[in-house]
């Protein structure tokens, strides 16, 4: 039995502040599920999940958490997966507020491609999206796909507040849904629609999210700058808050 996320990137994962089971936590289980299940990768149940992240953290809370589901079988690349195996990876969390700058990057999502829609081992243009935003001395960047469209960051989705209107990238786009703007999305009324550029230049205020970082300020898109609002910022994470609560 070979260790099909090595040989083909086979493989996906999920990270996340851990706090014990939250309401956030089973976010997380459910798209790792449904991620396995389009896989066809052997998944296990929610407990299982629970109790494999337990063990790795063993009482500890307020940790960054990386559960990856590797799958195995043949080394024939078309071949379905036939066991799948667990890896946990627990440390401590050094929590970042820092106000991001974003500029666009060179790599493009095709929103016809599958894969992106999920989490999973083929990392590597994200990877370069973050390198070349370091290179041009940018936290991150933010990737286009084939029309053109603003879909996401490397490790992060992007919410812009556009004429007093809470928006993010529509999923079609191409980018991967995260847990924290699904919270937002249904509890912030965020609008899901078609984003170009110009609707970053004409933003008012842009953030980007994810579940280590929650929200935080993007201060600045290339040569555009935002300002920082705290009041809406403070809103926003007291909602992610209340998911990552027992």
């Amino acid at each position: 039995m070979e260790l099909r996320a090595l040989l083909f990137g086979e493989g996906l994962f999920e990270t996340m502040l851990w706090r014990g089971r939250t309401p956030k936590l089973l976010r997380h289980y459910q798209r790792l599920k449904n991620s396995a299940d389009f896989f066809q990768i052997p998944c296990p149940d929610y407990e299982t999940f629970c109790q494999e992240i337990e063990k790795k953290t063993k009482g500890r809370k307020n940790l960054y958490v990386k559960f990856c589901l590797l799958s195995k079988g043949e080394a024939l690349y078309y071949s379905l997966p036939k066991e799948s195996e667990i890896l946990v990876i627990a440390k401590e969390l050094v929590p970042d507020r820092t106000p991001k700058k974003l500029c666009l990057s060179n790599i493009k999502r095709h929103s016809a491609n599958p894969v992106i829609y999920h989490k999973t081992m083929n990392y590597l243009p994200n990877i370069l999206a973050k390198r070349e935003a370091l290179s041009k001395g940018f936290d991150d960047a933010i990737m286009l796909n084939e029309r053109d469209e603003i879909t996401e960051c490397s490790a992060s989705n992007i919410l812009i507040v556009k004429d007093n209107k809470l928006l993010t990238p529509t999923r079609e786009c191409g980018l991967l849904m995260g847990t924290t703007m699904e919270i937002l999305i249904e509890k912030m009324n965020v609008k899901e629609e078609r984003l170009t550029i110009d609707d970053l230049y004409n933003a008012s205020s842009v953030f980007i999210t994810n579940s280590l970082i929650g929200a935080l300020p993007v201060v600045q898109f290339e040569n555009k700058n935002y300002s920082i609002t705290p009041e809406l910022l403070n809103s926003i994470n007291s909602i992610i808050e209340e998911e990552n609560s027992l």
